[in-house]
């Protein structure tokens, strides 16, 4: 896939560009708990400054259903922002689209930002509204997409604005789709380490690039749902219903590997029990050290790995040992023989534990969006 790109000033020079962000932070009571998301875009933005641009930004926050919600405004995004890049270069306005806008805009200095309130407050974000849409577009000469996450999703502000500006995509875009397309033509062996808890959104993940891997690792809850499919006891461990189903479908994959012990609780202990020793009262929380030692020796041996979703619960200091492993390990073998990717907001917090997330060749920004390009699927935000 090749992208359009603003590399060229020629392109952006005394621009008024709609620039797409993926903001959506984590936080707690508007305060930025991780601001990696807002680092990332931070190249395209100053590249756009520094040749006079008039940037109008916008990202969504959470999932407020296409109706303002206090909590959920981008105001305190707005100002870390400004504080990052100096002060003075960015106002917030409460508003989406309308009259407050339309002005703001008009009378938007070269080198200057407005922040947008929140995109997911108004129905038609989600919608994929083209009337929304232009309103986004009318005030602005071109558009660029920096906001990967959503580019899975055919929402008014990565799919339906494009009928209405000319469309690039930002430098952080061009990196996931480089960095991912070494996934999907991979240096050989391909490992693919999967956890989480439903098998759902990572189906197709298996399904597209199972011709090119050597292994499919499985862990944390989506493991249990294979040994539910086998008939194997779980005790009160968590399974998905539709997810032993599609584990039922895939059972005959030789590719596939499964946990051989794990770690469970049993009266507030963590103990270690082989797969086929899981007491009814037990609840697994984490991969054991005997399958530790048997996804190393697999990762180890790959030219590339992809990893996405947490291998027990690692929130909890005795249920992390297997994620932290495993994520040391991967990270320990990038920028060297092994080419590694790793995605999804879980997967990454989890990843910061090992304190050796820089080693990682790629960090995916987008989750989902990055299981929906692996996996093949339709990406409107790229069209």
């Amino acid at each position: 896939m090749k992208l359009k790109s603003i590399i060229d000033p020629k392109i952006v020079k005394g621009k008024t560009v709609f620039l797409r962000v993926d903001f959506n932070v984590p936080r707690a009571k508007n305060k930025i708990e991780d601001e990696t998301k807002i680092l990332a875009a931070l190249p395209t933005i100053r590249f756009l400054l520094r040749y006079r641009c008039r940037i109008i930004l916008a990202t969504h926050l959470g999932e407020p259903g296409g109706k303002k919600v206090t909590a959920l405004s981008c105001g305190f995004l707005a100002r870390r922002l400004n504080r990052i890049l100096g002060g003075n270069r960015v106002k917030f306005l409460p508003e989406v689209i309308g009259a407050k806008v339309d002005a703001a805009a008009k009378a938007l200095m070269p080198g200057k930002i407005i922040f947008l309130e929140n995109l997911r407050f108004d129905p038609g974000e989600i919608k994929n509204d083209g009337k929304f849409a232009r309103s986004l577009a009318k005030n602005a000469d071109l558009y660029v997409n920096e906001a990967f996450s959503v580019c899975h999703r055919a929402h008014a502000s990565v799919s339906a604005i494009r009928r209405y500006l000319p469309a690039y995509a930002g430098f952080l875009l061009e990196k996931e789709i480089f960095n991912l397309n070494k996934v999907r033509y991979p240096v050989k062996p391909l490992v693919i380490l999967i956890g989480g808890a439903k098998i759902g959104t990572k189906i197709n993940l298996i399904k597209n690039l199972q011709s090119k891997a050597a292994k499919i690792l499985i862990g944390g809850a989506l493991a249990n749902n294979f040994f539910k499919a086998m008939g194997i006891g779980i005790g009160k461990s968590l399974v998905d219903p539709e997810s032993v189903k599609i584990a039922k479908k895939l059972l005959g994959n030789r590719k596939i590997i499964l946990p051989i012990d794990v770690v469970v609780d049993r009266k507030n202990e963590a103990i270690v029990r082989l797969i086929d020793e899981i007491g009814g009262q037990e609840t697994v929380y984490d991969i054991g050290p005997r399958t530790i030692m048997l996804y190393s020796s697999i990762i180890k041996k790959a030219g590339t790995i992809v990893w996405n979703g947490p291998l027990g619960a690692f929130e909890q200091r005795h249920f992390r040992c297997g994620t932290v492993a495993l994520g040391q390990l991967i990270a320990a073998r990038s920028r060297g023989k092994t080419f590694g990717v790793v995605g999804g907001g879980e997967t990454l917090a989890a990843l910061k534990m090992t304190k050796m997330e820089n080693y990682v060749d790629w960090i995916s920004t987008g989750g989902g969006a990055m299981l929906a390009y692996l996996g093949g699927e339709k990406m409107p935000g790229l069209k």
